[in-house]
């Protein structure tokens, strides 16, 4: 990334390694002027990144961590960082002399940050997992249903990197404000089970006062309601239908022909609700989605096209925007997000091959050459 641009300009983050989550962290700090430099293993040294978006806009090191003289250098970049983050199984970064305690001690302003999927402590801590698990065991894989139907996994973009990556960078920036106040660096527990739950914040709350049931494809925001799900249509693509307010169903209604029809007088009655999807599919399945998309374009019923990952970035609105962007050596990648009016971010660069900059970043922070060939030389560093 080009230097001086984005609000994080001048933030030190260290990356060890990790897949999904953490390295998601990285790429929204990095996106936004953090320079993080990756630490990966010397066995890849040279390969170019298996995951060129999610790892863009980093320098890479590549450092033994299971020798003495590998974590010494770490340590020695821990003290010009300003911030960590590590993804591994409770415990692991301890056994290898680079948990909080050494690094705090060489450095007591860093931010720690700790990515897992059940938590540091807990009866699940060293168990497995992934994405799938997480959400599942947090309540949010069951509300994600047809009816039915089997619960739908939706991605890993709720564990991962909604409940996961994106909330560890919150608590970066959050631990790394009041270090910058007090002095004092902490340590930032991020589980994707905790952050799954807090996604479920709402809806737990409607679960409180009788407004939501606890069953999928039966409630306002799951499906359940005929004017906040999706319809098939005639040419077997999909559109989307989040007509909820009465002036956006009333202009459902208006579209479809429907405003005079008694069965969709009230809106909320759920007993009449079967009836009106029924009718609201066999209209859908009358006509192409383009057909309707072009039908409801400007009429505010909240009808939009269901778009391929290929089609999305075509959308005249995000070519507008510049929502996605080429990525370099060919193919689509999603632009940093979100936008700053005095700190603009740069386009994103793709990630290094592997170990590209080991050298460059270990001589920055004071390690000699003489030093630096001889753990080149044994294999310490690629």
């Amino acid at each position: 990334m080009t230097a001086g641009h984005g609000p994080l300009d001048g933030v030190r983050v260290l990356e060890l390694g990790g897949i999904g989550p953490g390295p998601f962290c990285g790429m929204l700090l990095a996106d936004l002027g953090a320079t993080v430099v990756r630490v990966e293993r010397p066995a890849d040294a040279g390969n170019p990144s298996q995951h060129p978006w999610l790892h863009r806009n980093r320098r890479s090191i590549a450092v033994d961590l299971k020798r003495p003289e590998g974590v010494a250098a770490l340590l020695a970049l821990v003290e010009r960082s300003d911030a960590l983050i590590e993804g591994f199984r409770p415990g692991v970064a301890e056994r290898l002399g680079l948990g909080p305690d050494p690094c705090l001690a060489r450095n007591p302003a860093l931010v720690y940050g700790r990515m897992t999927g059940w938590g540091q402590d807990g009866p699940l801590a060293q168990e497995p997992g992934h994405d799938i698990n997480y959400i599942a065991l947090a309540g949010a894989l069951h509300a994600i249903a047809p009816e039915g139907g089997d619960p739908v996994p939706p991605l890993n973009l709720v564990g991962d990197f909604g409940g996961g990556g994106m909330l560890l960078a919150l608590g970066l920036l959050a631990a790394l404000l009041n270090s910058r106040a007090s002095g004092q660096g902490q340590v930032v527990d991020a589980a994707m089970t905790d952050g799954t739950a807090l996604l479920l914040a709402m809806t737990y709350g409607f679960l409180a006062h009788g407004r939501w049931q606890d069953r999928p494809a039966s409630n306002l925001l799951d499906g359940g309601a005929p004017f906040y799900t999706v319809y098939r249509c005639a040419d077997d693509r999909h559109v989307s239908v989040g007509s909820i307010e009465p002036q956006f169903y009333a202009a459902l209604l208006r579209v479809l022909g429907l405003s005079e029809d008694p069965l969709f007088a009230r809106q909320f009655d759920r007993a009449a609700w079967p009836a009106m999807r029924e009718r609201f599919a066999e209209l859908f399945r009358s006509r192409e989605r383009d057909d309707w998309a072009a039908r409801f374009e400007g009429q505010g019923a909240c009808v939009t096209p269901v778009l391929s990952l290929t089609e999305a970035p075509e959308h005249p609105h995000n070519a507008a925007r510049a929502t996605y962007l080429p990525g370099p050596g060919g193919g689509i990648q999603p632009a940093p997000a979100p936008r700053f009016s005095a700190t603009p971010t740069a386009a994103p660069v793709a990630a290094p091959p592997t170990g590209a900059d080991t050298r460059a970043v270990l001589r920055a922070c004071g390690l000699p050459d003489d030093q630096l060939t001889d753990l080149f030389a044994r294999g310490v560093l690629a």
